[in-house]
């Protein structure tokens, strides 16, 4: 005897059709990160998930991070770690670790995972072809504290350009491309880039449809602890004046407004905690994070 589908399942289906033909052919970036990168189930999910979108027709462009990643490998070797802004300070050595981490392990697990699940995903770092071209980047403040000196955190980059044939022809080649934050500089340098910030960056130059920001979190957070269903540039540069939205968060909600300005449709920042939150996020009427408009 066959079970009949839940009406949950069918209200669930039905609100997805209108969604899939909206997205069809259309070009979208997900940042990848967060629990979502640790726990096993996860894993699975997230890579079902981007094997799933492209099999329907839509474009999905993932870019990792890997933060606990790095941060074990570091504590292995007994090298310390610093944070500014949610961004990790990064001399020469940590450069080393970045790079095997990111551009070695945790990319090639990610494109593996796609692919066991019926995906064409090829990974790449921001080296690769010149994808992510950087400058160094300075900040002139740190968290809590207001400052006009320039704060140097060594190797950290800010992406100047995104070489999008890159990443175009393999789009229309059929694959997947997953891309680990590393960028190369015009002194030869390579840079670690903020995953966030990568993924912004990314959207912005390919006017992407959408940017998906996964995180640990049921999207940006108000005072009293509930999501935000709907936050514009106004109301977001308030809450981190006031400090509701800081550390990690900052990266991510400023390089999304960056997006926003510069052409991409919407940005949504989604708790990657949730099994299938992408889409559930895309193809639902109430979704389950934060859009920023």
């Amino acid at each position: 005897m066959v079970a009949e589908p839940s009406p949950i399942v069918a209200k669930v289906l039905t609100e997805a059709l209108p969604y899939i033909q909206t997205f069809q052919g259309k070009t979208m970036v997900v940042k990848y990160g967060g629990n979502a990168m640790v726990e096993e189930h996860l894993k699975h999910s997230f890579a079902s998930d981007i094997a799933l979108l492209k099999l329907i027709g839509i474009n999905p462009i993932v870019v990792h991070g890997g933060g606990p990643q790095i941060s074990k490998m570091l504590s292995k070797l007994k090298i310390h770690s610093e944070f500014v802004d949610g961004n990790r300070v990064t001399d020469s050595e940590t450069m080393a670790v970045v790079e095997m981490v990111l551009g070695g392990q945790v990319n090639k697990e990610i494109v593996s995972l796609i692919n066991r699940y019926g995906g064409k995903a090829i990974g790449l770092t921001g080296k690769d072809g010149n994808l992510l071209l950087a400058k160094k980047a300075m900040f002139t403040s740190a968290s809590g504290k207001g400052t006009d000196e320039p704060l140097d955190l060594g190797q950290v980059g800010e992406i100047t350009q995104v070489q999008t044939q890159v990443l175009a022809s393999l789009v229309e080649s059929n694959f997947i491309p997953v891309v680990a934050p590393i960028a190369i500089g015009e002194d030869g340098l390579s840079y670690n880039v903020n995953a966030d910030t990568a993924a912004s960056k990314i959207a912005e130059f390919l006017n992407a449809s959408k940017l998906m920001l996964l995180t640990n979190v049921r999207g940006i957070l108000d005072s009293n602890g509930e999501t935000i269903k709907k936050i514009d540039k106004k109301e977001a540069s308030r809450l981190i004046a006031s400090k509701v939205i800081n550390e990690g968060m900052i990266p991510k909600v400023r390089g999304a407004l960056e997006a926003i300005e510069a052409g991409v449709g919407s940005v949504q920042i989604i708790d990657g905690s949730e099994q299938h939150a992408l889409l559930l996020e895309l193809f639902t009427d109430d979704g389950i994070g934060s859009q920023l408009t």
